[in-house]
């Protein structure tokens, strides 16, 4: 599995947790083992999911502070997610690993796939403010 394979997965467990309000640890464990299992992406799951389940309010408040006026009630879903990953990863990950150009590139490509037609540009255009930051 690819890197941008275990980030769609991330996406999706975000999303799940956000749906369910649920960021357990048997939540997190049961979705990593039957989606990706001891994958050599594995470490860099649990590194990212951990980097968003202990930073949550302060990623949210960075998100909710750059979204123009937006409240993340409003917010579509999966880009919310999307969000909340790429900041995780742009804010708590190590920035050799992660670059923030390349989580932000990233994102734009999930929100191209998942999102509607101004996913995209509003994902890139937010991320790009928190990477100021």
């Amino acid at each position: 599995m690819k890197r941008t394979q275990a980030r769609e997965l991330l996406m999706q467990l975000v999303f799940e947790m956000q749906a369910q309000k649920d960021k357990s640890e048997f939540m997190i464990r049961r979705f990593a083992d039957e989606a990706i299992g001891d994958d050599e992406q594995r470490e860099y799951f649990d590194r990212a999911c951990r980097a968003y389940v202990d930073n949550a309010a302060e990623i949210d408040r960075l998100i909710e502070e750059n979204a123009n006026g937006w409240k993340l009630s409003r917010l579509a879903r999966v880009d919310l997610a999307i969000l909340r990953l790429a900041v995780a990863e742009m804010k708590y990950l190590d920035e050799e690993d992660v670059p923030d150009a390349a989580a932000i590139n990233e994102a734009v490509e999930l929100a191209k796939k998942y999102g509607d037609e101004s996913s995209a540009r509003f994902v890139n255009g937010l991320l790009g403010k928190v990477s100021r930051l």
